[in-house]
């Protein structure tokens, strides 16, 4: 009787066996996984670019501290609420009673782009301003710029979240 040495067997099936290919394949399926979902996330990110803030920022820079220190000195708080479908701004000074604004304009919108940027139509009395707002949930921007009575301008961006 003859023993089966190994140069006497035959090859099995490579099936459910980890081979070179195999492995290979694997490496190349994950990293070509993993660039995809790179290259996707590079392409949302510079497609929803809303762009620069502005045209130069050296020229642009150079008032800021000034700017900063007659926003300062006005003292005022800002408040934002939405309540039934109403935005409401309210500025307040230090003592926490309403301060006196010339002129308010805004921008309320997403942080992370600019398609739902809204421009609302505010109203005034009492010392709110008040404008009708359709919000879906979520993190929210009010970018405003507001003048004091003696021309002194207050530039705030206000954070908030709408629970709807």
């Amino acid at each position: 009787m003859t023993q089966a040495t190994p140069q006497n067997e035959t090859p099995q099936s490579t099936r459910g066996k980890m081979t070179g290919g195999k492995v290979l394949g694997i490496f190349l399926g994950a990293f070509g996984i993993i660039l995809s979902v790179n290259l996707l996330m590079a392409y949302s990110a510079v497609s929803t670019f809303p762009g620069l803030e502005v045209q130069n920022s050296f020229v642009s820079s150079q008032g800021f501290n000034d700017r900063l220190t007659a926003q300062r000195s006005l003292g005022w708080d800002v408040h934002v609420s939405v309540t039934d479908g109403e935005l409401n701004v309210v500025f307040t000074d230090p003592d926490g009673s309403p301060s006196e604004v010339a002129a308010m304009e805004a921008t309320l919108g997403r942080a992370t782009h600019t398609r739902d940027d809204l421009h609302p139509d505010f109203a005034y009395e009492a010392g709110i301003f008040t404008a009708p707002v359709s919000l879906s949930p979520g993190n929210w921007n009010l970018r405003l710029v507001a003048t004091a009575p003696d021309g002194t301008e207050f530039r705030q961006r206000v954070s908030f979240r709408h629970r709807g």
